[in-house]
């Protein structure tokens, strides 16, 4: 056997030791595992996208399911829910996500969290969009494909239920400034609130779970040292803004009221009412007393020009609505119950009275008994305005001067200023102001 040169052995014996390229075989692995795990990122990053824009199109159609639901029927109601998911997510783009049978009305249950079906109510809606291979748009996936899975399914849900503010229920609301003077107690639960500012004079008390709030709470006005001289107003303060619903339905309100073949979808009409064709009071002067009105009816008048017509009961007025296109002066000592007097004249003073007028019966906020104010214009109540489960509702300014009662219930609606003076008692009652004009709001609820 001839002997290998001295160099081959060499040669071999450097390659055996040589560590060039040694680690290209677990590059290889590393990179087939970063790319695996990379794939799998890319599925859970696109299937969570997914997920995130159908939630985004459930809680818009929902709200807008509900929002139009308030004025229309359920299919143009549907129609419109649709829509607002189409906008955002295209057929063109991504297969019909939401259609009419995905859409429920129902009632919501705040406390245990509950939604139940119920096709006439107005409450609450269960809308649920989805990506399913059922309806050829499902979520298309990429490594996955390589172990049988080439799609996702992806359902999302959201529930819009109505809800009533409580500034709205009980307490002082303005579109412009709630003007407050000295003096003045608010007890528990009473609100406060402007989309404008509050102004806040000395020596009122705020208690413990008053609200008292608008768009920016730093924008308060009060005098200097006025958190020292107003017990509980710093603890009391909010921000926030709420559109005053309820004075974009005054035209529905006086619709139905005068209307007797309109149908009471909301309830304007009070129950104490037995018959809703309307008797006309053109031809009994300009001053009514209780003799002028029937229990159980709706009344109307009409005013010539800037005409006034005068309320001026003997005895409690109760269980009537009057309704007119005159300035109403309510005459001293009046006591409304279960009473809606509304007018369509636009003048500053369009409901006044010059003193102590009882709105609402003094029943320590039983249950009924309340009365509602309504006027296209403003108010302007002299001393002595009483509110028990008493509303007023005010397109203009609400104008009252001292001494003003709403201990048992009292909500007041401005679409202007709410302008009160000195010495009054609001507190929050909860019961007694069943009748009371609300408008629904809207919010997501799961």
């Amino acid at each position: 056997m001839s002997k290998l040169p001295s160099s081959f052995t060499d040669h071999v014996t450097r390659a055996a030791w040589e560590e060039d390229g040694a680690l290209t075989a677990f590059g290889i692995y590393s990179f087939l595992a970063a790319a695996v795990i990379s794939a799998i990122a890319l599925d859970v990053a696109n299937l969570m996208s997914a997920k995130n824009q159908l939630q985004v199109a459930a809680d818009t159609a929902a709200h807008a399911a509900l929002y139009y639901r308030d004025e229309h029927d359920a299919d143009i109601s549907k129609e419109k829910a649709i829509e607002a998911a189409t906008f955002g997510m295209p057929s063109s783009n991504y297969g019909v996500v939401l259609d009419a049978d995905d859409i429920q009305y129902g009632d919501w249950d705040y406390e245990t969290l509950t939604f139940t079906p119920n096709d006439t109510s107005r409450n609450a809606t269960l809308v649920t969009t989805s990506r399913m291979s059922d309806k050829s748009n499902s979520v298309a996936s990429l490594l996955f494909q390589l172990v049988g899975m080439s799609d996702f399914d992806v359902v999302n849900s959201a529930v819009f239920a109505t809800f009533r503010p409580t500034c709205f229920r009980e307490g002082i609301v303005g579109d412009d400034i709630v003007d407050i003077q000295s003096n003045n107690g608010f007890s528990n639960g009473f609100c406060l609130h402007s989309n404008t500012h509050v102004e806040v004079n000395n020596n009122n008390t705020f208690e413990a779970g008053t609200i008292v709030s608008m768009p920016n709470e730093d924008d308060l006005v009060l005098p200097r040292s006025g958190f020292e001289l107003n017990d509980g107003l710093q603890a009391a303060l909010r921000s926030g803004y709420y559109r005053p619903r309820i004075l974009d339905k005054m035209e529905d309100i006086f619709e139905i009221l005068q209307d007797e073949f309109a149908t009471d979808t909301y309830g304007w009409v009070p129950d104490y009412i037995t018959y809703r064709a309307p008797i006309s009071l053109d031809s009994a002067g300009t001053t009514l007393d209780e003799t002028d009105f029937t229990v159980g009816r709706i009344h109307t008048k009409h005013c010539t020009g800037s005409g006034k017509v005068t309320i001026s009961p003997s005895v409690p007025l109760e269980e009537i609505v009057f309704i007119s296109d005159c300035e109403t002066k309510i005459s001293n000592g009046s006591v409304l119950i279960n009473v809606v007097i509304a007018t369509t004249d636009t003048s500053s003073t369009s409901i006044n009275t010059p003193s102590s007028l009882q709105v609402g019966d003094d029943d320590n906020c039983a249950p009924g008994g309340g009365a509602q104010l309504l006027t296209m214009g403003g108010m302007k109540f002299a001393a002595g305005l009483m509110l028990y489960g008493g509303q007023l509702i005010a397109q203009g300014d609400i104008d009252f001067t001292a001494n003003a009662d709403g201990i048992e219930g009292a909500s007041m609606v401005a679409g202007g200023m709410v302008d009160g003076e000195s010495n009054m008692e609001m507190a929050f009652c909860g019961t007694g102001m069943e009748d009371n004009y609300v408008a629904e709001y809207f919010r997501l609820a799961l």
